[in-house]
């Protein structure tokens, strides 16, 4: 019988879905969720060697505008949306080459995190082809079902991101 990879048991590494990716000798933009934050990374890969280009957490959105009182939903569906319209620009404004989107063993569910992620680099200018119908609505990307209505602070954080110098 053989032995699974360690990684592998421990639901880390998918390594067929991993030789793929770096088959198509594209650079990935990987998203990971972690128990407070999102992660964004744009890495390159040669020879199976990873080499990180840039990453960024949600954490940035503080320096944004996210208010100091929602910092405990710095994982929900709108920071989800502004790290990937924040990554859309940032890919965009340094010339780099469209990625393809690696999500690890996280379970692509349709209208969640994941997919806030890609309508927010959808909207940023990134061409990825997905259905419409897998995106959260647009109430939800925008924050109205929170405790308080988070519309009005979204949009003032997406004009900062739309203009960043860096």
């Amino acid at each position: 019988m053989k032995t699974q990879k360690r990684r592998r048991q421990q639901h880390k590494t998918d390594y067929k879905t991993r030789l793929n990716l770096l088959k198509s000798e594209k650079p990935r933009l990987v998203f990971r969720r972690t128990n407070r934050y999102l992660i964004v990374q744009y890495i390159e890969s040669e020879e199976a060697k990873d080499k990180i280009v840039f990453g960024l957490t949600s954490k940035v959105l503080l320096k944004h505008g996210w208010p100091k009182g929602f910092k405990g939903s710095l994982k929900s569906i709108p920071a989800a949306y502004l790290i990937g319209y924040f990554v859309g620009k940032k890919i965009i404004k340094e010339k780099l080459d469209v990625p393809v989107t690696d999500f690890g063993m996280l379970r692509t569910i349709h209208k969640t995190k994941t997919f806030g992620f890609l309508k927010g680099l959808i909207d940023a200018g990134i061409k990825i082809n997905c259905k419409k119908e897998a995106f959260p609505e647009e109430e939800r990307v925008y924050g109205k079902n929170l405790k308080q209505d988070f519309s009005k602070k979204f949009e003032e954080i997406k004009a900062k991101i739309r203009w960043l110098k860096k």
